[in-house]
């Protein structure tokens, strides 16, 4: 223990001691004041950094946006590429959606986005139908079950996909089917909310295939038909009017006094082949399929095949016509494979298995010998 009397070494006086202590605390609290400084400045640096990212994330995500829409898409549509098309929107949604994280939610973008995406995962599920068809025709019950549990996997993350391309639908330009059209600004603007009303409609078909609850409105059908009177028909190659034919065909009691779906649905179909884009043909072959009129089915694939050797794709719209005739193809070859347990032929869409066969005239070689 240090008496009071006894001096540290180094230091002649009791003065010389507290004037070291002073000088120490004083130090040290100059020290503590730098780190608090240090502190507070790094803070407000790192701040600052924050703000500035934020900044640029939302100039980026505002910049994506916009240059999806404005080139993106229609650079697209004039592709003929599905595959390209399915590819892009499941890699690309995550980041483009995250965007909304940051700047306004890409509602419109949305839509493209999950209806794509949501058609990736129904191509899926044909495949597997086409698979359990096949199973079922060469009586292989097990393979023809497994394919069809995949089958309705792969139809609810469809529907799944559609939905959310209908919500993001409904959340940028309103309610649909009350009535009040939203104001359409341009033709891109017309064409984002004719694909939405696709994506109810089939988020509520790929819900029933499924045969699981998704969560879909069950009245998408009668909301669509309504909503389908904010779009211009001849604009539009008659889809509007295939849409809500189609409806009007499927849904008891929703056919108006006077009106005939299918002759609806004919008129369409001039008006697809006439603009080249004949996506009408596709909801007449499915409003046949829903009544069990497989000659009628069969009309609209032949009367589709020979319009594609009529008529060039529309050069704006290659990837919707291109759309139709993938779909066209799968409804051939759910008939083939039923009947045949082979697909539609290489090159023969139109025909079927029971066509009768066209009589060939031989030559006798008999007299040339």
């Amino acid at each position: 223990m240090m008496h009071s009397g006894t001096l540290l070494p180094g230091y002649s006086s009791q003065n010389d001691l507290r004037q070291h202590s002073a000088n120490s605390g004083f130090m040290r609290s100059v020290v503590r004041f730098r780190g608090v400084f240090v502190a507070l400045a790094l803070g407000t640096f790192l701040s600052g950094c924050g703000v500035i990212n934020h900044m640029i994330y939302k100039t980026t995500g505002d910049v994506m946006q916009g240059f999806s829409r404005e080139h993106t898409i229609p650079y697209l549509m004039k592709s003929g590429d599905l595959a390209m098309g399915c590819a892009m929107s499941e890699a690309t949604a995550p980041l483009l959606m995250s965007f909304g994280r940051v700047t306004n939610e890409p509602d419109q973008l949305a839509v493209m986005l999950y209806l794509s995406a949501g058609g990736c995962a129904e191509e899926a599920g044909r495949e597997h139908e086409l698979a359990a068809l096949a199973a079922l025709y060469e009586g292989k019950g097990n393979a023809a079950e497994d394919a069809m549990i995949r089958q309705k996997r792969a139809y609810a993350l469809a529907s799944k996909r559609y939905l959310k391309s209908w919500q993001h639908h409904n959340a940028f330009y309103g309610e649909p089917g009350t009535g009040e059209c939203p104001d359409f600004d341009e033709d891109m603007d017309e064409f984002i909310y004719l694909a939405g009303l696709l994506s109810g409609l089939q988020a509520l078909n790929t819900e029933i295939q499924s045969t699981s609850s998704i969560g879909v409105p069950k009245n998408v059908g009668s909301v669509v038909a309504r909503a389908s009177s904010c779009l211009d028909n001849d604009n539009w190659w008659g889809v509007p009017m295939a849409l809500k034919a189609t409806v009007w065909s499927m849904m008891p009691g929703a056919l108006p006094e006077g009106e005939d779906a299918f002759e609806r649905l004919a008129t369409a179909d001039r008006q697809g082949e006439e603009a080249g884009v004949r996506l009408s043909h596709v909801f007449h072959a499915i409003a046949a399929t829903n009544k069990g009129d497989e000659a009628k089915v069969k009309a609209v694939i032949r009367k589709h095949a020979e319009s594609l050797d009529a008529r060039s794709a529309n050069e704006d719209w290659a990837f919707v016509d291109a759309m139709a005739t993938n779909m066209i193809v799968a409804i051939s070859d759910r008939l083939w494979v039923e009947n045949t347990g082979h697909r539609t032929p290489l090159g023969q869409l139109g025909t079927f298995w029971d066509d009768q066969q066209k009589e060939v005239e031989t030559m006798d070689l008999d007299g040339l010998l």
